[in-house]
């Protein structure tokens, strides 16, 4: 039962690890106050695998192009890992930013006998905005070509707290803080969404695979991002 809930406190959202992807889009907590989160749930597989699935799995999976991944990086989320050594009294926990917790595709930081439990997610400000795009051959049951989770707090037309989340492009799921700080502070304008978008490309390290290839894959970068920060941005 304690791997299990999803607890909105003053500050913080705790979801057990075994929460499902199915649970997570029924969740108002989620779709109001998570929504970018909620959003990628949206698009995640089929409503049988929904049921299955849950966000500890997802994120323990490492795929570079986990669904919840990319949104969970934007939010700032961290993971919760507990662990009883040999003849500890009590359990030992310890919090790892999302960032952190994922080294490479299949691998995280969790030591042997840790237990990944929770997943405790920042409640965003007052005017955040927030969006997750992911393109595949087909809406659902499909991996990502690249997926895109941004978000920013809308404060006097500018935006604060740039987040920007990219997956599929390089060996984890990345920020792009050269993007970030392009439109840090400023007014979502035209031109800095473009020169955002650039400087997103020139941080990201794609592959070529049976999905598509390194110049596809920047082409999608280059072009959904900007579309996306058009949303964020809007006033």
């Amino acid at each position: 039962p304690e791997l299990a809930g999803i607890t909105a406190g003053p500050k913080t959202v705790r979801i057990g690890a075994l929460v499902t992807v199915s649970e997570l889009l029924q969740s108002a907590v989620i779709r109001e106050r998570l929504n970018v989160l909620w959003q990628a749930c949206d698009h995640f597989a089929s409503d049988q695998i929904r049921n299955a699935a849950s966000i500890g799995g997802n994120v323990c999976n490492a795929s570079p192009a986990g669904d919840t991944l990319t949104p969970l990086l934007a939010l700032d989320a961290k993971v919760v890992l507990a662990a009883k050594p040999p003849r500890a009294r009590k359990v030992h926990t310890r919090s790892v930013p999302i960032g952190e917790f994922v080294t490479g595709p299949g691998r995280t930081s969790r030591e042997p006998g840790e237990l990944l439990t929770a997943v405790e997610v920042p409640l965003p400000p007052a005017g955040y905005a927030g969006m997750f795009y992911k393109h595949g051959t087909r809406p659902g049951l499909d991996i990502s070509t690249i997926s895109i989770a941004a978000g920013a707090v809308r404060k006097a037309g500018k935006l604060r707290d740039v987040r920007i989340a990219l997956g599929a492009v390089a060996p984890t799921p990345v920020r792009v803080k050269r993007a970030e700080a392009v439109l840090e502070g400023k007014a979502a304008a035209a031109a800095l969404i473009e020169e955002a978008a650039k400087e997103a490309v020139a941080e990201i390290h794609p592959i070529s695979d049976v999905r598509a290839s390194d110049w596809y894959r920047r082409e999608l970068v280059h072009n959904k991002l900007k579309r996306v920060l058009h949303h964020v941005g809007e006033v």
